[in-house]
């Protein structure tokens, strides 16, 4: 089955072809680790696995690679504030993020790659550029040339820069033009003790060369799809496509993905506005972090997704229902054909999972439908919700002690006592069943 992906450089639905048939190359830009990824960042990792596992789903073998970018202004500064070495900053904001992935449910790359294990690829990369004249020596730096490279911009359709010889200079930089981006920073002594002795200089590289110099020595100069937040389109996204063609004269991506922002609901998520919420701070807040992706996937990838704890509480709700629904229906060893067919034709349509959860929804409500145990355990195979996980809980002790005393009153056939044990139970949030084999304790909500 045909799936159908927006890819940004062509401003529209394209079909996926993939370079070597059955397989497929992706990158994504990951965290640069100098602070706690925000619930805004996360979208966008939810994002690269549902279209790795939408991939999985229809059969492909995927060589998935992400970088950690480990050494930049950010992380230089945040060592500096945490008075501790740059090493230690980013391994301990790495296993942060990681820790989050897993939570989510998220399947991690093949391939993690941090930029500073990677300075020799981006030195070979580097040299390219300045031999085939695409990049130039100044006096703070290395820097790629803009106006050299005619396609420049075709990504976020920017119109033909005009671009003067005239040398700028401040206190930032000095290049030849304000377009100009830094390929490699020469040491100052801000910063510090990082910095790599190499024959095209001291110092570290730009932030653009990194994903350039990984990318491809994993994936080959030419791969499938990039991944990334809408924000990376320009200057980032853009940059990587002007230094990496300009060095190997081939194309660089076919397929260029990009996620939507998060905002809240009374504007944008800010630092300084105090309204900037972790993983950490939801599930404190008593949600399971596959609430949260629960809510993403309610979203389309590309649409904004309005953040509020109100929009939280019925992701939360509505995940509980399913599973609720899904606990009480038996299992006939079979598989709905129609409603896998309607699935398939949803997330192989750019993603389309809002309709992916309408269908869900749809085929638990069909009094008719059989196979639905196999198709939903099918489904989650995209959704990676735990539809069909058993929670596990323990009984607060409170509630076990009115279980008792109910279990007790009905053996003395104290019906009225076990009535009202049971509406104490309920109004604690809990509800009992009286099966065959004894009482049965669950959540209500």
């Amino acid at each position: 089955m045909a799936i159908k992906l927006y890819n940004t450089l062509t401003r529209k639905k394209d079909i996926f072809k993939p370079i070597i048939n059955g397989h497929i190359g992706i990158y994504t830009c990951g965290p640069t680790v100098y602070s706690y990824a925000h619930i805004g960042n996360l979208r966008t990792y939810i994002f690269n696995d549902i279209l790795k596992r939408v991939f999985l789903y229809n059969g492909y073998k995927i060589k998935h690679v992400m970088n950690m970018t480990d050494v930049d202004d950010k992380t230089i500064k945040g060592s500096k504030k945490e008075n501790i070495r740059l090493k230690e900053l980013t391994s301990k904001y790495e296993k942060i993020f990681l820790e989050d992935l897993d939570d989510l449910n998220i399947i991690k790359p093949n391939i993690i790659s941090r930029a500073t294990e990677h300075i020799n690829e981006m030195i070979e990369l580097i040299k390219v550029l300045l031999k085939k004249g695409y990049a130039y020596k100044a006096d703070d730096g290395i820097y790629f040339s803009v106006s050299k490279f005619k396609d420049y911009g075709k990504l976020a359709k920017l119109e033909k820069a005009k671009i003067g010889k005239s040398r700028i200079k401040n206190d930032e930089y000095d290049k030849e033009s304000i377009q100009d981006f830094a390929l490699w920073k020469f040491w100052t002594e801000g910063d510090g003790d990082v910095f790599w002795d190499t024959d095209i200089g001291k110092g570290r590289p730009g932030w653009h060369i990194e994903c350039s110099a990984m990318s491809m020595k994993y994936l080959g100069n030419t791969f499938d799809i990039h991944t990334g937040a809408i924000d990376l389109m320009f200057p980032h996204h853009t940059n990587e496509i002007a230094q990496s063609e300009a060095a190997t004269g081939k194309k660089f991506v076919n397929y260029w993905v990009h996620g939507g922002f998060l905002t809240m609901k009374d504007g944008k998520m800010s630092k300084s506005l105090g309204n900037v919420y972790r993983l950490n701070n939801l599930k404190e807040k008593g949600y399971s972090p596959l609430d949260y992706r629960y809510l993403t996937l309610t979203t389309h990838y590309r649409s904004p997704l309005i953040f509020s704890f109100d929009n939280l509480d019925n992701a939360k709700n509505s995940l509980q229902r399913l599973k609720n629904i899904i606990g009480e229906t038996k299992d006939d060893g079979k598989k709905d054909e129609k409603y896998l067919k309607e699935f398939e034709n949803a997330i192989n349509d750019d993603l389309d999972m809002p309709n992916a959860l309408a269908i869900l929804w749809k085929l638990l409500r069909d009094e008719k439908a059989q196979g639905k145990i196999k198709t939903i355990e099918k489904m989650d195979k995209v959704f990676g919700l735990d539809l069909l996980l058993k929670e596990k809980f323990e009984i607060p002790s409170e509630v076990q002690k009115l279980v008792d005393e109910r279990e007790d009153a009905r053996r003395k056939k104290d019906f009225k006592k076990s009535d009202e044990l049971r509406d104490k139970i309920k109004n604690l949030g809990y509800k009992i069943d009286d099966t065959k084999d004894g009482v049965k304790v669950s959540k209500t909500n």
